[in-house]
């Protein structure tokens, strides 16, 4: 199947004759017809009849011309777009991948304000790590965020093997319970999994058949059957549930003076410690915004970790 083709298609559907569809894009009616049925054979479809009053489109022949003329308009915004480029006029564009880790935002608002460049493209996508490491393999992101914990470790780093994609450890911290100010979990001395059965779990919603080891929120056993669950796809939405009810989350403890604000997080006791990090195609050059980001995450993780050892 060749644009020449489809542009045939769409003609004839326009013009409702093959021989005005011919005459208008300057080639032979038999060409045409023989290019037509070529495609026809190709596909094993019938995309019209042919009459002494000209053509009728059959059903699939409609379908076929909707998506036909879908391609040639995509076809025509790509040379439309690449007509007069030149690569030093390019724009730039940098993208990150991430599990909800908010007390990183810091670090992607820095980028932003200090980039001088005007035409650069940001993206900022929040997934679970299977979404994270497609996204980075995939070159859809420059960089990607995750954490491996000693449950999920495993079949991650196999994972990225697999993918030719490294994991960079940045920092290593105590999982900890996300909640509100003021919950009943703070007038405990210390917490357990066992004392997280009264209350409410957040969690965030996994693509069907995702594997458990993909989870946003690190996994403990008492929480994989948990009593009431509240299942959410947003971090606004996670940061409001935290402030105004009394259910919790489990990650990385860490917080940020702009996160503190009604939430807070408390040492969980007994559990294995969490590696946070980030990924990348294993000896690629980073950009200079990826390189420059790199650093921002990792000051903003040290800070994280200082202010959150501090108030708590």
């Amino acid at each position: 199947m060749t644009f020449q083709q489809l542009l045939y298609v769409v003609e004839i559907s326009k013009c409702g004759s093959i021989n005005k569809a011919a005459q208008k894009l300057y080639i032979s009616q038999t060409g045409m017809s023989s290019a037509v049925r070529i495609l026809e054979e190709e596909l094993g479809v019938r995309f019209f009849t042919r009459s002494n009053h000209g053509v009728k489109f059959t059903p699939e022949g409609k379908r076929f011309v909707s998506y036909a003329v879908s391609l040639l308009e995509q076809k025509q915004r790509i040379e439309s777009l690449y007509s007069d480029y030149h690569e030093e006029d390019a724009p730039l564009s940098f993208s990150v991948s991430a599990q909800r880790f908010t007390f990183l935002m810091d670090a992607f608002t820095q980028i932003v304000n200090t980039t001088k460049n005007n035409h650069i493209a940001f993206h900022y996508r929040e997934a679970n790590v299977d979404g994270v490491i497609d996204d980075v393999y995939d070159h859809r992101s420059d960089i990607g965020i995750i954490f491996l914990s000693d449950y999920t470790e495993k079949l991650i780093t196999h994972l990225l093997k697999l993918r030719n994609l490294e994991f960079h450890e940045i920092a290593t911290v105590a999982p900890s319970v996300y909640c509100r100010v003021g919950h009943p979990l703070t007038r405990l001395e210390k917490v357990t999994e066992e004392d997280l059965g009264a209350y409410p779990y957040i969690y965030y919603e996994r693509g069907l058949g995702s594997a458990v080891e993909f989870s946003e929120e690190y996994q403990l056993i008492s929480l994989r059957k948990p009593n009431k669950t509240i299942c959410i796809n947003s971090s606004m939405v996670c940061s409001i549930l935290l402030s105004e009810t009394d259910a919790f989350t489990v990650g990385s403890g860490l917080v940020n003076e702009r996160m503190s604000k009604g939430i807070l997080s408390l040492p969980l006791t007994g559990v294995d410690p969490m590696r946070i990090g980030w990924i990348s195609v294993k000896n690629e050059l980073l950009s200079p915004q990826a390189q420059e980001y790199v650093k921002l995450i990792q000051t903003s993780t040290e800070a994280a970790v200082r202010y959150t050892k501090g108030p708590l």
